[in-house]
């Protein structure tokens, strides 16, 4: 069953990222543009005024941006030395933003440099944990500014991105899930880009009954021909409870595109009836699903 929103919340609608290099602020990003949030990666401080203006809260009846996300860290050249005084301006126009900082432990920098070899902005020629030592103090005043503190010492890009999700979504799960069902034939190859495939090539073949074979697995006769089969009521019941039980958990990592293959030898009889069957008890239990048939009319 998809989270429910928490109406009693309220959630940030300006939000600045900020903190230690490599502590995860990109990723945060692409969380925050799955919510919805419009997003910016290193805007220059002369523009942060301008750009609060364009945000829910600054007076406007139609505001051009409903929600935005801003990252803005030691790469923009006078981050240390005004972002304390800029914050300070949109807040006097009630345009104060959720700061959220990012940090990690020495170690964890070290090693995430390390492995994507790209030079620590604050490198001046003493080596990757001199510079990382040198921002960490240069932000200590920037930290206390923040309304929230991340250490993502521990944090994989999988949790980090579910736990920003359960903070700025407003809901315990996270982003709706969308799921799209896919009936397609195996002789014509299988679908390029499916997470989940279910293959039904072991249940009753309408296509050997010469009154049917000329059907679909939309045709009122298909369906009652298979509904007929006791394999195929519990196919479908057997595949529905996985789901079920696996779309929770998904959406709960932070997904938000399923889709699940089904199979037959053709495409056009069984597959068909089993992928439209699945739809229909995912949208009884509230998840967002659709249904294509990739070959049913080949």
């Amino acid at each position: 069953m998809p989270a429910k929103k928490n109406e009693d919340e309220k959630l940030p609608g300006f939000v600045i990222v900020t903190g230690l290099s490599g502590s995860g602020m990109s990723s945060a990003t692409d969380s925050f543009e799955d919510l919805g949030y419009f997003c910016v990666d290193n805007l220059p401080l002369t523009m942060l005024s301008t750009f609060g203006r364009l945000l829910v809260g600054a007076g406007d009846e139609h505001p051009a941006i409903g929600k935005a996300a801003l990252v803005i860290n030691i790469r923009e050249r006078h981050f240390l030395s005004e972002f304390p005084g800029e914050l300070l301006k949109l807040t006097k126009r009630n345009l104060a933003p959720y700061v959220v900082f990012f940090e990690a432990s020495d170690e964890v920098l070290q090693r995430r440099f390390s492995e994507t070899r790209r030079p620590h902005p604050a490198d001046n020629g003493k080596g990757l944990l001199a510079a990382i030592q040198a921002e960490r103090r240069a932000l200590k005043e920037v930290r206390k500014l923040a309304d929230l503190i991340i250490d993502t010492s521990d944090h994989t890009v999988h949790t980090l991105r579910h736990l920003l999700i359960q903070k700025f979504s407003g809901s315990d799960e996270g982003v709706p899930l969308k799921v799209e069902v896919m009936s397609f034939g195996h002789k014509y190859g299988g679908p390029r880009s499916v997470d989940l495939l279910f293959d039904v090539r072991h249940l009753p073949n309408p296509y050997f009954h010469k009154d049917l074979k000329h059907l679909s697995g939309e045709d009122p006769e298909i369906i009652a021909f298979l509904s007929k089969q006791p394999e195929v009521a519990e196919t479908v019941e057997r595949f529905s409870d996985l789901l079920l039980y696996l779309l929770p958990k998904y959406q709960r990592e932070g997904k938000s595109y399923l889709t699940i293959g089904v199979g037959c030898t053709g495409g056009r009889h069984r597959s068909v009836m089993v992928a439209n069957r699945l739809k229909t008890v995912l949208k009884e239990h509230d998840f967002d699903a659709s249904v294509t048939h990739r070959d049913m009319l080949k």
